[in-house]
């Protein structure tokens, strides 16, 4: 679980980044799940946009990403949502305590 103080701190870090995935008309598929799950392990914090065709609409596929990928919700900006998971083999980003 994340602080709010580390909440602001990921949140400074996301806008500087562009989305990594895109969730399409196809929705939370394995596939999808697979490929974030990859790149939090990289990157540990990950943009995701949800396009209008998605069957989901932003706050469950933000809530379906999260609990798939076993990471922590940062933020929903519009259509975009920020997802944080500290890497296991190689952690880059310091959280403030």
């Amino acid at each position: 679980m994340l602080t709010g103080k580390q909440k602001r701190y990921l949140r400074g870090r996301a806008a500087t980044i562009k989305a990594t995935l895109q969730m399409g008309k196809d929705g939370l598929t394995e596939t999808f799940t697979e490929e974030l799950k990859a790149a939090l392990e990289r990157d540990e914090l990950v943009k995701v946009s949800v396009n209008k065709t998605s069957p989901m609409g932003v706050k469950e596929a933000a809530e379906s990403c999260a609990t798939g990928s076993e990471s922590a919700l940062v933020q929903i900006i519009g259509r975009k949502l920020v997802l944080y998971k500290r890497s296991e083999e190689n952690p880059v980003i310091v959280l403030p305590e």
